[in-house]
């Protein structure tokens, strides 16, 4: 028997040796034995000892195989002893070869570490969470890949009540929308046969109370795509990398759930116009700026995605995020409606209210002239 080898990231590799036993006897000597014509005791006596061999070949190979038990008991021990420790989280960078690869800790020092012969390599994939060893910093567990808490997902049942009948007016706006998100994920086929790539995202601009919001939440309701509504500013952590991190795990949400729409809300609270950093917490805004602006950029057309974006200074936006083929449509949400959009909005709010004899929706449309 040759060595057991158990693995052990804080003192590397542990032989156990296996010391072998004296040379077991071949049955091969004993073929061909027959009793025609020869003594009859010297035949018995001749199987009685090839019994006695194949008995005590049985039992070396019993007690190999407690041995082997014994073996692997000590490195099952081993490697719960190594796991049970306080374990560092980390994220996995890229494999060197089958027994190393290279790992960023929670620190963000990169290390070229050991990696546990029992894991799974195919669940081992670049930027998956792992459990390092606190001393070795050998990687010894993959964890499974829960997106954050703050990032929620709207399934079939979860979504917005409110329908294109409830905005009153934007016509102009619903017939956009529809074009550059719906069309796409219902009539793919469409632009395949016209031969252009639909929008990949979209952004609404506007004054505060526009209906912006509104209208997004009357798209995710008439669309069968999984609805994904993120805050801008959830994306700002406390600790560094987390908030890339973050960005990453919506779009990779979107994509393992396709077809979906992701919302982010208050874009420009993370997407302003770069400059020189000079704090920790500008150049950690601009670092998920840049994960932002590389997840739309990796996005493949038939992925089933779209993005849509909102935000009240649309002037402050990075133009890295502005130009075609990341946010290939904007439309703007005016504050100043004319008479006939006026009238649209107070008949689709009045029309769930009882309204007294003497109200006049004219008058009110009529006041809010310019």
């Amino acid at each position: 028997m040759g060595d057991v080898l158990v693995e052990n990231p804080a003192n590397h590799t542990v032989p156990h040796k296996k010391t072998a036993p004296s040379t077991i006897p071949s049955i091969e000597n004993f073929e061909g034995i027959s009793t025609e014509g020869g003594d009859d005791y010297a035949t018995l006596k001749k199987l009685q000892r090839q019994l006695e061999y194949i008995q005590l070949q049985e039992e070396y190979i019993k007690d190999e195989q407690r041995s082997l038990k014994r073996e692997l008991v000590r490195a099952q021990e081993e490697i719960k002893r190594i796991q049970s420790v306080p374990l560092v989280i980390g994220q996995f960078m890229e494999a060197i070869d089958q027994n190393t690869g290279i790992v960023q800790s929670s620190t963000g020092s990169n290390y070229v570490v050991r990696i546990l012969s029992t894991l799974d390599r195919e669940k081992l994939k670049p930027s998956s969470s792992v459990a390092l060893h606190r001393h070795s910093n050998a990687l010894v567990d993959i964890l499974p890949p829960e997106a954050d808490s703050s990032i929620a997902m709207l399934g079939a049942d979860e979504k917005p009540d409110v329908t294109y009948a409830d905005v009153g007016g934007l016509d102009m706006q619903k017939q956009e929308i529809r074009e550059a998100v719906e069309l796409p994920l219902t009539h793919f086929d469409l632009y395949k046969q016209i031969g252009i790539d639909p929008p990949r995202g979209v952004l609404l601009y506007g004054p505060p109370g526009t209906g912006k919001t509104m209208l997004v939440k009357a798209v995710a309701n008439s669309t069968t795509a999984n609805f994904i509504r993120v805050v801008g500013s959830e994306f700002v952590q406390k600790y560094l990398g987390e908030g890339p991190r973050m960005v990453r795990d919506v779009f990779r949400m979107a994509r393992e759930n396709a077809p979906a729409i992701i919302f982010i809300d208050e874009i420009d609270a993370i997407a302003t116009k770069r400059f020189d950093a000079q704090t920790g917490a500008d150049r950690e805004v601009q670092r998920i700026l840049l994960e932002l602006l590389n997840q739309m950029d990796g996005f493949d057309q038939t992925a089933n995605v779209k993005v849509i974006m909102a935000t009240n200074r649309a002037d402050t936006l990075d133009p890295a995020l502005l130009r075609p083929g990341r946010l290939d449509r904007k439309i703007e949400f005016p504050s100043l409606r004319d008479r006939r959009e006026r009238r649209l909005i107070f008949s689709t709010i009045a029309s769930k209210m009882s309204l007294a004899p003497e109200v006049d929706l004219d008058s009110l449309i009529v006041r809010n002239d310019p």
